[in-house]
């Protein structure tokens, strides 16, 4: 999602294609009041990736967008105004097949109605929104269901996914920055991935949003769900390791290394490597045979290359990236031909 005002066109569209260039697959922006239409039309015209409008309770902004060639609303038909504004939002936006998502959190339930923030209050705030589109004849339907504490995230769209039919978009809200949003997102969002639960995520995140795309394609390729073009493992080393082996400099150096002579080929390809560094010869190339390539610390300076559990040579530390990329360049040619 977008965190800059709409109004600032050159920024919003700036913003959208670096999250398009990070890897972004659909970007939401916020429609704050009527008059952001006029600053979204600019924008839909420069922009020629899938957007979603993000609206509050105006039904005009929402019929709006959907009229300026917005791909997604989200709206919650409950507090978008009576039955008429909400029939007209349905009719034009299957005028133009726009689906509709849903979103509730923990903060946003009616807790009049629901005075205990559960599991079952939170799906059952998100079926009132469900029913509003039903009864108004329209089923394209994506549901949100997010809150800020991971277990309730989790239950509360398992308990969706088995209980209704519509696709879910998953996240974390209010996840905060840093480690603690990688750590927590990655905990629920990957825990509904691996349950083969969520259609699309979002991992919030305070900061800059190209950030947000970064962690989602990381939770992607953990649940098995997106390959990565570079994949790297490295040990947490041990007193097996020679001192004078950095070996957090040396795996962040391969991975540069890794990512710029074969990143882009390999993305267009669709297909992945596996690279090592390992610490010692000792748990090298035997934990990391599924490797295409590695290498390992020795003692004295050297280091072991080896492939597939295979050890091919030793070499000195200062010529081991250099020699493990040669090989995975010639992995990456015979597997090509």
């Amino acid at each position: 999602m977008t965190n800059v005002p709409i109004e600032d066109t050159a920024a919003t569209i700036a913003q959208i294609g670096r999250l398009r260039e990070a890897g972004a697959g659909l970007v939401r922006v916020a429609l704050r009041n009527e008059a952001s239409l006029e600053y979204l039309k600019i924008v839909r015209q420069a922009v020629d990736m899938p957007l979603s409008a993000d609206v509050h309770f105006n039904h005009r902004i929402a019929i709006g967008a959907i009229e300026a060639g917005i791909d997604k609303v989200r709206i919650n038909p409950g507090n978008i105004g009576d039955d008429a504004k909400v029939r007209e939002v349905v009719r034009a936006a299957k005028e133009r097949s726009v689906p509709i998502r849903i979103g509730v959190n923990g903060g946003s339930i009616d807790r009049a109605k629901y005075p205990n923030l559960n599991a079952e209050s939170l799906v059952a705030s998100a079926m009132d929104h469900v029913r509003i589109l039903e009864n108004n004849d329209f089923f394209d339907i994506v549901v949100s269901i997010k809150a800020s504490d991971v277990r309730l995230t989790v239950e509360s769209n398992r308990l969706f996914a088995s209980a209704a039919p519509y696709p879910l978009h998953v996240g974390l809200t209010e996840a905060g920055y840093g480690v603690s949003c990688v750590v927590q997102s990655a905990a629920a969002i990957g825990a509904l991935l691996i349950d083969g639960i969520g259609d699309t995520i979002r991992v919030s995140m305070t900061g800059d949003p190209v950030e947000e795309v970064v962690v989602a394609k990381k939770i992607l390729e953990a649940a098995g769900l997106r390959k990565a073009p570079v994949r790297i493992i490295a040990c947490p080393t041990c007193g097996r390791t020679d001192p004078s082996l950095d070996l957090l400099s040396i795996a962040q150096e391969v991975e540069r290394e890794m990512i710029a002579r074969f990143g882009e080929a390999l993305e267009r390809s669709g297909r992945g490597i596996v690279v090592a560094v390992m610490g010692c010869e000792v748990n090298g190339p035997g934990e990391a045979a599924h490797a295409d390539a590695g290498i390992a610390g020795g003692r004295g300076g050297a280091m072991l290359l080896f492939s597939r559990g295979e050890k091919l040579r030793r070499i000195a530390a200062g010529d081991a990236v250099c020699a493990l990329a040669d090989e995975v360049e010639r992995i990456v040619r015979e597997d090509s031909e």
